[in-house]
């Protein structure tokens, strides 16, 4: 059984955060058929201190690999997103 990646308790999260994190957690529990959408929420900016784009915390291969991923590297990405949002909320 997954883990929920979503606590109303986190600490300091912003609302975009949260947001991802939600998510994260409806790809992560949805069926292996279903095609993970895109984290994309067009904030596209790279941050030169963390190599991450600042709206869905991918990395820029992550953005221009994406529409090749199979479902699988697609969830595999999600994860990544929900630990940078908790590794961030904990910074």
């Amino acid at each position: 059984m997954l883990k929920t990646l979503f606590s109303p308790k986190q600490p300091q999260l912003s609302s975009a955060d949260l947001r991802l994190l939600k998510q994260a957690e409806h790809v992560l529990q949805s069926d292996d058929d279903v095609l993970p959408r895109s984290p994309c929420i067009s904030v596209c900016r790279m941050s030169e201190k963390t190599g991450l784009c600042e709206g869905c915390l991918r990395t820029l291969d992550e953005i221009t690999g994406w529409g090749h991923r199979s479902p699988e590297d697609k969830r595999d990405v999600w994860r990544l997103i929900a630990q940078r949002v908790h590794a961030r909320a904990q910074a």
